[in-house]
């Protein structure tokens, strides 16, 4: 797949292009759907199947950065990657950029820049200075120029339209499994395990450390699954605070299940797959053991170990 950053960058490609506009942040069941059609198009048409996202997210320059990403620009292009598409352009977005009429960012970008003949996005797509320009807006420009401009309708799930914005909020509410289900396959994070504090070596249930990049953490006891060098493990994780010990920031801590291995130093992916309980204060180490023996039962059930 090609990735290109800035407008030096992107190729004159031997063939037209059909272009998926959107940020696709998590590249959830609507992501998946204009991505499938965006496949299926470059086929029929002999086309070059290209995505244009942003870099950094919009809403990071627009939003005064307090939008919390679903994944890491990484995790993005992997998922793209595996996705099967030609190309990605991950437009340079700024401040000056942000200025952009939508007439200009059709005109310097989809037409001088992209060799587009079609055109995808999905139904509440808007674009430009202020979000002035909208579907119709879109059609306009592009009959002009004789291009098809491909709208899709939203995935929708229990009445609920499919959207990163509704995942991020049932992430951070612990509610997994409907998250889980928006996106079409388990939340994951991933980094580097470093050294910690090794209370939980000291109570007979040793965990991996993770430090990550990721923005969206959410608290609580989870069944999860790491991965590691394409090996998968059934484990435990807990996110938060710790405060039977009285810490205060915030740790992600997973205890691998039956597995005698040192994970120190190694990256890891770590899968989600259903909140166990919210993180809370023992009174005691001992009480601490138990919950956690009880957790792991629980886990166990659920992996059918």
């Amino acid at each position: 797949m090609i990735v290109a950053r800035n407008f030096s960058d992107l190729p004159h490609f031997q063939k037209s292009t059909v272009v998926a506009i959107g940020n696709f942040d998590g590249l959830h069941l609507g992501h998946k759907k204009i991505i499938s059609f965006l496949l299926q198009k470059a086929e029929e048409n002999n086309l070059v199947s290209l995505v244009l996202t942003f870099a950094p997210h919009p809403g990071k320059v627009t939003g005064k950065g307090q939008i919390k990403l679903l994944q890491t620009e990484k995790q993005k292009l992997e998922n793209l990657a595996d996705s099967g598409v030609n190309a990605v352009f991950l437009v340079p977005f700024d401040k000056a950029f942000a200025q952009l009429s939508s007439r200009a960012f059709f005109k310097n970008i989809i037409l001088a820049k992209l060799q587009a003949r079609e055109i995808i996005v999905g139904n509440n797509f808007r674009f430009g200075k202020d979000r002035e320009g909208n579907i119709r807006t879109l059609i306009n420009l592009a009959e002009n120029n004789q291009l098809t401009v491909h709208s899709l309708p939203s995935v929708t799930i229990e009445k609920q339209v499919v959207s990163s914005s509704v995942i991020r909020r049932l992430l951070l509410a612990g509610e997994i499994d409907m998250a889980n289900r928006f996106l079409g396959s388990p939340y994951e994070i991933s980094g580097k395990v470093i050294p910690g504090e090794a209370r939980g070596k000291g109570l007979g249930f040793p965990t991996a450390n993770l430090k990550t990049s990721n923005e969206i953490l959410p608290t609580g006891v989870f069944i999860t699954q790491v991965e590691e060098d394409g090996h998968e493990f059934p484990s435990v994780t807990n996110i938060g605070t710790r405060p039977t010990f009285g810490h205060t920031s915030t740790q992600i801590e997973t205890h691998v299940i039956d597995v005698k291995r040192d994970f120190y130093g190694k990256h890891l992916r770590l899968r989600f797959f259903q909140k166990i309980r919210d993180e809370i204060r023992f009174d005691s180490s001992q009480a601490l053991f138990g919950q956690i023996q009880s957790d792991i039962r629980v886990a166990r059930r659920y992996f059918d170990l």
